[in-house]
């Protein structure tokens, strides 16, 4: 099972196991972190948004367009990055084990 490397908003960090094919915000949501997941995974609140380290960022799937339109929305109440991404977008397979992230500011 892949590991994730979480950085929280206080500077915590965290060392999550994660099964391939969970949505990354349910990993996060259920793991003690600060993600919310309000809208459970629907790409409609921005509570799960990330920021994906800079090394992993081409090995995600392309953010869809309602996930670049909802991070936009965001945009306009927190920081968003060119690494900002929605953790209910992303699929965790083995090819994301040591991924490594830090979670936005909550909205």
């Amino acid at each position: 099972m892949p590991q994730i490397f979480v950085t929280q908003q206080d500077g915590q960090q965290l060392t999550l196991t994660v099964p391939s094919g969970r949505r990354l915000m349910e990993a996060l949501r259920d793991g003690g972190t600060t993600v919310e997941g309000t809208c459970g995974g629907a790409c409609s609140c921005g509570s799960c948004h990330v920021y994906v380290d800079d090394a992993w960022l081409t090995k995600l799937t392309e953010a869809e367009d309602d996930e670049r339109e909802m991070i936009e929305a965001i945009g306009d109440v927190i920081e968003v990055r060119p690494s900002s991404r929605l953790a209910c977008q992303i699929q965790m397979s083995d090819a994301l084990d040591g991924l490594t992230l830090t979670i936005a500011e909550a909205i």
